[in-house]
C-alpha cells in the first residue's frame, strides 16, 4: 500500500476525528499497526491567521512517520497557504476534508459543502497540490444528498488535479451516519480511478474490514467511530488484513489496561489540569457496556488528576467479568 513515495506498513487508516485523533490517540493507533493516522481537522483560515490551537492540532512530535495533516476550507488560496504551513511544520501528507457534515463547517464553504460545488472542490485540490511537494489526498462522501450523488464525476475530476489518494465514506452529507454505508458505490470509485482508494463506513470488526476489502477491491480501510472506546480494533484489523490472523477481543482487565495506558499518555501530553478534563470521554467510552457503567460515568465526570483516574479504573477492575458478560448480553 503506497501513498506517493510512502509505503505504508498496513492498509488500515485511522480516520481524522475532531476531539479524538490527537497525538496520544494516534500514538496508540500506530503502535497497534495502523499504516496511517491523521490529525484532527484543522481550519485553514485559523491556521493562516496563526491561531494557537491550530498549531497544537498540528503538533507531530509524537507521531510515527508518515503522518497526515487534514485541512478544511473552501478558499483555494487560503488552503494552499495552510498546506504550505503544514508542510513546513513536518506534514508528510496533506489531506483535504470534503466530507465533514457538521453545519458549522459546511457554512464556511468547507467540508461536505464542496460536494455541491465540484468546480470549487477541484480548484481547492489543484491549489493544494501545486503548493506543496508532499502527496495530497482527499476525503469525500457520495454527494450532498441522494438527488446529487456525484461521487463518480467528482472522484475522476479530483484525480485529474494530481492528488495521490482518495478516502470515500459511503454516505451522502444529508445521511449523516445513518442508514448503512453504500460500499457498492465505494467499489465504483475504486474501479474508476487509478489512485489508491480507502473505504469508510460501518467497519465495526476485523471481519467487516476483510469482507469489504474483498468485495470492493479498495486499497485500504479507514476506521472511524468503530474504534471509539475500542482502539484494540486497530490491532485486530491489521492482523486480519496483513496476516489472515484472528485476534480475540480484550478481556476485562485488558480493556482496563488499555484505558489506563491511554489516560497516562493524555496526562503526559497535556499535563494534569487539561489532560484530566480531556480524558474523561475516553474513560467513559472504554468502560461502556456493563451494569456498573452509570455509576462509574458519574465518577468519571469528577476526574481531575492522575489519582482520580486510578481510583475510577481500580473500581472498574473490581467489577466481576461474569456480570460484565451478562450485562452485555442483556443489552
Amino acid at each position: 500500500m503506497r501513498v506517493g513515495p510512502y509505503t505504508l506498513s498496513s492498509p488500515v487508516y485511522v480516520a481524522p476525528m475532531a476531539g479524538v485523533t490527537d497525538a496520544p490517540f494516534r500514538k496508540i493507533a500506530r503502535e497497534f499497526g495502523a499504516g496511517l493516522a491523521c490529525t484532527e481537522m484543522i481550519s485553514s483560515e485559523a491556521l493562516v491567521r496563526r491561531h494557537r490551537e491550530s498549531f497544537r492540532l498540528m503538533d507531530l512530535s509524537w507521531d510515527e512517520r508518515p503522518v497526515s495533516v487534514q485541512l478544511m476550507g473552501g478558499d483555494p488560496q487560503v488552503m494552499a497557504e495552510a498546506a504550505r504551513m503544514a508542510g513546513e511544520h513536518g506534514a508528510d501528507i496533506i489531506d483535504i476534508n470534503m466530507g465533514c457534515p457538521v453545519p458549522k463547517v459546511v457554512k464556511t464553504s468547507g467540508g461536505s459543502s464542496l460536494l455541491r460545488d465540484p468546480v470549487r472542490a477541484c480548484r481547492v485540490a489543484e491549489a493544494v497540490v501545486r503548493a506543496v511537494p508532499v502527496p495530497v489526498t482527499v476525503k469525500i462522501r457520495l454527494g450532498w444528498d441522494f438527488a446529487s450523488r456525484n461521487y463518480r464525476e467528482l472522484s475522476t475530476a479530483l484525480e485529474s488535479t494530481g492528488i495521490s489518494g482518495l478516502a470515500v465514506h459511503g454516505r451522502t452529507r444529508s445521511q449523516g451516519y445513518d442508514p448503512s454505508a453504500d460500499w457498492e458505490a465505494i467499489a465504483e470509485v475504486k474501479a474508476l480511478v487509478r489512485v489508491p482508494v480507502a473505504g469508510s463506513g460501518d467497519l465495526k470488526s476485523a471481519d467487516d474490514a476483510s469482507r469489504r476489502m474483498r468485495e470492493t477491491g479498495v486499497d485500504a480501510v479507514m476506521l472511524g467511530r468503530g474504534i471509539l472506546g475500542n482502539l484494540w480494533l486497530v490491532r485486530q484489523t491489521v492482523a486480519r488484513l496483513t496476516q489472515g490472523a484472528q485476534i480475540a477481543d480484550l478481556d476485562w482487565p485488558g480493556r482496563i489496561a488499555l484505558v489506563r495506558r491511554h489516560c497516562e499518555l493524555v496526562l503526559e501530553y497535556y499535563g494534569s489540569e487539561r489532560g484530566s478534563r480531556m480524558l474523561r470521554k475516553f474513560i467513559a467510552w472504554g468502560l461502556k457496556g456493563f451494569r456498573g457503567a452509570p455509576r462509574l460515568r458519574t465518577m468519571v465526570q469528577s476526574v481531575s488528576s492522575a489519582e482520580d483516574v486510578d481510583r475510577v479504573l481500580d473500581e472498574a477492575l473490581r467489577t466481576d467479568p461474569i456480570l460484565l458478560v451478562a450485562a452485555c448480553v442483556a443489552a
